[in-house]
């Protein structure tokens, strides 16, 4: 009998350099496919929001959305890596869980902090941006966010299916819009693409990965890592409620921010799309989507607000990253980027 023919990724982006032992061992199993060779205390020993975790974590997710370039398909499933990736998801919830231990467990506890615009936005990154953020400050932050945006909504869609009657409905109508509608122009990866054209960065898929520090990397984790678990649907639910509630007023400040320093139209319109289209995804997420599955399954509630205190727990560590950066003359990022655009 032949075997199948196996499938390799040629178009997807390359592999990161290492930062530690456990990335270090997960980039040599993708790039040889042998089995991943760390030692036994490796993942115990690790920072679970450091650099080498989070990156070896990172990889690993990445083989369900576009893999890379040379990388055997079929590592996807591959039980060692599975093995791995299972031992250092355990160490990073963990980690989430005792970070956000003093968080409500009921959802409208949960969310009420959420839903006003705080008096004081001295921590916000968006509001610095926007009335005294540089452009290259902008090209920092954007090539940070695109190892989210240009995959916007796919780690959310995994839960769909693990949704009936009116959360799945609600759910279905949010992805619909962040999908394009239908027009492929308008879907939101795309629009950030075009954001990044505007601001003179390449827009291609994981293209800042080497760029890109633990706090940020630990933020796209989190969505991995509740999407691809059943058990943590309600989780993943309060994180994408999260996003939707304080998507709004943080979109409206950065469209601000990309006109005041002109960066072109395109940058401007990613952010204005949010403004208006989110804060109607706010009212069915709360609504539909955790009304619908607490009506369903009550007893997820407290995954529900778990879900929305880790979320604010990693963008806050994101937040405080960047900022200290700033502050002192630093980038943001491990590697700055070119200054011109």
């Amino acid at each position: 009998m032949t075997s199948p023919t196996r499938s390799t990724t040629s178009t997807g982006p390359h592999l990161a350099r290492s930062r530690g032992a456990l990335s270090g061992a997960v980039v040599d199993a993708l790039r040889t496919g042998r089995p991943p060779s760390h030692t036994p205390g490796a993942v115990l020993s690790a920072d679970p929001l450091g650099e080498d975790l989070q990156l070896a974590l990172y990889l690993l997710y990445e083989l369900h959305y576009r893999g890379f370039e040379d990388v055997d398909d079929e590592r996807e499933w591959d039980p060692e890596l599975l093995g791995l990736r299972r031992a250092m998801e355990t160490r990073f919830l963990h980690a989430l869980r005792t970070g956000s231990s003093g968080a409500p467990r009921s959802a409208e506890e949960a969310f009420a902090p959420l839903l006003l615009e705080p008096a004081d936005l001295t921590g916000s990154i968006s509001h610095h941006l926007e009335t005294a953020g540089e452009l290259w400050q902008l090209r920092e932050y954007a090539a940070l966010r695109s190892l989210y945006h240009l995959k916007e909504a796919d780690p959310h869609a995994w839960v769909i299916p693990r949704l009936t009657g009116r959360a799945k409905a609600g759910m279905v109508a949010i992805e619909s819009d962040e999908f394009g509608a239908g027009h492929a122009a308008d879907i939101h990866a795309q629009l950030f693409a075009d954001l990044m054209d505007d601001l003179g960065l390449d827009h291609g898929y994981g293209r800042y990965l080497d760029h890109a520090p633990a706090p940020l990397l630990a933020t796209v984790n989190l969505m991995s890592l509740l999407g691809l678990h059943r058990a943590l649907r309600g989780a993943l639910v309060g994180h994408f409620a999260c996003l939707e509630v304080t998507s709004s007023p943080g979109s409206r400040r950065m469209a601000a921010a990309m006109r005041r320093c002109g960066a072109g139209p395109a940058a401007e319109r990613f952010y204005t799309e949010h403004v208006e289209a989110d804060a109607v995804h706010e009212q069915v997420v709360r609504r539909e989507v955790i009304g619908g599955l607490l009506a369903d399954e009550p007893e997820l509630e407290p995954d529900i607000a778990f879900g929305c205190a880790a979320t604010v727990l990693l963008e806050d560590r994101l937040a405080d990253h960047i900022r200290a950066a700033w502050e002192n003359g630093r980038s943001a990022l491990r590697t700055p980027l070119p200054h011109t655009v």
